[in-house]
């Protein structure tokens, strides 16, 4: 009777020096996540600015990626959208599923489904959409030149920047 070899040792994990990267620690435990809702590729899920672009990604969230017999080839990826911006998502779905398929290097997306939620989602993990950043009000020129005025004796150029924004806040703020 012969016996089978040894089965190799199990490789142990090496701890490292110093500090590690979070996203190294953290980044076995995100593909699993992404997995489990069909994320093969976790670059949809981390980078949904940079592949929706920012208006699209303000008001929607990848929630899954479905991959059903009955659509053929290719998988279905569903959007959590408020219903508010639905017709606005709705018309832009056939360049938003080239972005998708641009980042997936191949056409992985058949379809695109979206979800219609309240602002705040119930069952994903409470999903809050971004509002709009508020549009930068133009500055008063008195207060422009008051400020310039008062940071005027300074040399350093970063320093006298940052006292004429200093300057420009304290001086356009309302006085209550």
């Amino acid at each position: 009777m012969t016996r089978a070899p040894a089965p190799p040792p199990a490789k142990q994990n090496r701890r490292m020096r110093g500090f590690e990267a979070a996203s190294g620690l953290l980044q076995e435990r995100i593909r699993k996540a992404g997995e489990k809702r069909g994320f093969a590729v976790t670059r949809l899920l981390t980078h949904w600015p940079e592949v929706a672009g920012e208006d699209l990604a303000r008001i929607t969230r990848p929630v899954k990626v479905g991959y059903g017999a009955r659509e053929g080839f290719g998988a279905t990826l569903t959007i959590l959208v408020s219903s508010a911006h639905a017709p606005l998502v709705q018309m832009q779905l056939p360049t938003l599923k080239e972005r998708v398929n641009a980042c997936y290097g191949y056409a992985a997306i058949h379809r695109i489904v979206l979800t219609q939620t309240a602002p705040s989602g119930f069952a994903e993990g409470q999903a809050l959409f971004d509002p709009a950043p508020p549009a930068p009000r133009a500055a008063d020129p008195v207060v422009k030149a008051r400020a310039a005025a008062a940071a005027d004796g300074v040399q350093d150029e970063g320093l006298r920047a940052a006292l004429e924004r200093l300057a420009e806040n304290f001086l356009s703020r309302s006085k209550a």
